[in-house]
């Protein structure tokens, strides 16, 4: 068990979503996007590679049906890039989605609820999230 996982065990949490902790930005070359993910200081960033991992990204964006996540982690940044290989509809030239750059997927990838210490939302000056879990 890691810091951050019996940091979460020793006291109450709430579940807030990711744009709390992060800001974030998309892109895309082809059928594939790449999520930015930013951290707004360390312990943030400890909770968001606890909790945003490869699978648990696949599936937040599973109704997009991706055929691979990749995460990479920046600890110096601390940051985050997220490859989401085959979500684009096939991509800008072939797509008939509106939102064919994916730029909208990061919203969504901010909308991703993180389970976080009480403390730390208090900290953040986060007034309004979901009760205790």
């Amino acid at each position: 068990m890691n810091a951050t996982t019996s940091q979460l065990n020793a006291q109450p949490t709430v579940q807030l979503p990711l744009y709390q902790l992060a800001h974030g930005r998309a892109g895309d070359k082809g059928n594939t996007s790449n999520i930015s993910v930013i951290a707004w200081d360390e312990a943030c960033f400890e909770l968001l590679v606890a909790q945003a991992t490869e699978s648990r990204v696949a599936q937040w964006f599973g109704y997009r049906h991706p055929t691979q996540v990749t995460r990479y982690v920046l600890p110096k940044l601390q940051a985050m890039n997220f490859v989401l290989e085959g979500i684009l509809d096939g991509g800008v030239n072939d797509a008939l989605n509106l939102d064919t750059h994916g730029k909208g997927l990061s919203f969504w990838m901010m909308d991703m609820p993180i389970e976080v210490p009480k403390t730390l939302a208090e900290r953040l000056g986060i007034k309004e999230y979901s009760q205790a879990i």
